[in-house]
């Protein structure tokens, strides 16, 4: 269990825009995007890092996927 619950409720900001991104992909926000919400800089910081990684035009988006799943087999990763 983590010490952080995050945040819960979005106001009207870049969270929200993110929570409705990420439950619309995810079908659910996961907790590292509502403890990267507790700090709008770091959720910023980490959208732009997102959407730069899933723009990148170097690697086939199939492998990105591929990669995606690979690296959350090895961690433990329950999504």
């Amino acid at each position: 269990m983590s010490r952080l619950e995050g945040v819960d409720r979005p106001g009207l900001s870049l969270t929200a825009v993110v929570f409705y991104f990420v439950r619309r992909t995810l079908g659910r926000v996961v907790r590292p995007i509502r403890i990267h919400a507790l700090s709008p800089r770091s959720l910023r910081g980490y959208a732009m890092m997102e959407g730069a990684q899933e723009a990148a035009a170097s690697v086939p988006r199939s492998i990105k996927k591929l990669g995606q799943v690979r690296v959350a087999t090895r961690v433990g990763c329950p999504f």
